[in-house]
């Protein structure tokens, strides 16, 4: 057990939970996004606590089986056009191309308008579907969680307890970041964007992995999410303003006319 307390294990301890809580931000604002189409508070609750174990339970597995995953890297479960595909790539593909499918399709939704979706017969997302798309597209992001967590640490108790760690800290924010979206239509229309671009990244990494890794493509959507997140956050805090200037503008008439009321009454007095 003295292993686990040296100053390198502390250390890549930290690290690998700060990048597993980094790499975890896609799959928040995924489950953000389901958990919104479930109209229950107590069934969005009880899928986020679903969500979490089944998250922490996939991840401790995987990490278990760790050299094995290793082991299947390179070698084709299929081939198409003299192109092979292992198990990494499959799950990486399947899980872009869903990844893509439900964000264009929320977003269709949301440019349709959800006033009429509402009003139409449509039924809203079950229970079931929504742990369903949740762990499906969990478990694709698990892949790159593990690789992560296999680079950074070298044992598997440091690697376990930041996964753990990670997830918790994770599922505590997800109900603000699910508000926080929920709230603000524009923020959720980009956080979708945003999902299309990281599941495009998933579909070229299952592709030729090499490629991904060569041209860093996570690197360039991270940043650019950050930058236009930024940017609407001041586009956010100048519309508050200006609306608080509005109301200021609007209420000076008004507080005019009283003066001038009160004063005719004082005069008349």
């Amino acid at each position: 057990m003295e292993h686990l307390f040296t100053t390198e294990s502390l250390i890549s301890f930290l690290v690998l939970v700060v990048l597993e809580v980094v790499l975890g931000i896609d799959n928040v604002i995924f489950v953000s996004i389901i958990m919104n189409r479930l109209k229950d508070i107590k069934q969005q609750k009880k899928a986020r606590m679903i969500w979490m174990i089944t998250g922490i339970l996939s991840r401790c597995l995987l990490l278990m089986g760790l050299s094995w995953l290793l082991a299947q890297k390179g070698k084709a479960v299929f081939t198409i056009a003299g192109k092979g595909f292992d198990l990494a790539s499959i799950v990486m593909l399947l899980g872009g191309l869903f990844l893509i499918y439900k964000s264009v399709k929320e977003i269709h939704a949301k440019l349709e308008g959800e006033d009429h979706a509402a009003n139409s017969n449509e039924k809203s997302l079950t229970m079931g579907a929504a742990i369903g798309q949740i762990m499906l597209i969990d478990a694709v992001f698990s892949f790159d969680s593990i690789i992560t967590a296999g680079g950074t640490a070298k044992h598997l108790e440091i690697m376990v307890a930041a996964v753990v760690i990670a997830m918790t800290i994770m599922f505590l924010f997800s109900p603000k970041i699910a508000g926080f979206i929920h709230k603000h239509p524009t923020l959720k229309m980009l956080a979708l964007s945003f999902l299309v671009m990281i599941g495009l990244s998933l579909v070229i990494e299952g592709w030729d992995a090499g490629k991904a890794h060569e041209l860093h493509l996570k690197n360039y959507i991270y940043f650019g999410m950050a930058f236009s997140f930024a940017v609407e956050l001041l586009n956010m805090v100048m519309h508050k303003r200006a609306q608080k200037r509005r109301v200021v503008e609007l209420n000076e008439p008004i507080k005019q006319l009283q003066q001038q009321e009160q004063g005719a009454d004082d005069m008349a007095h």
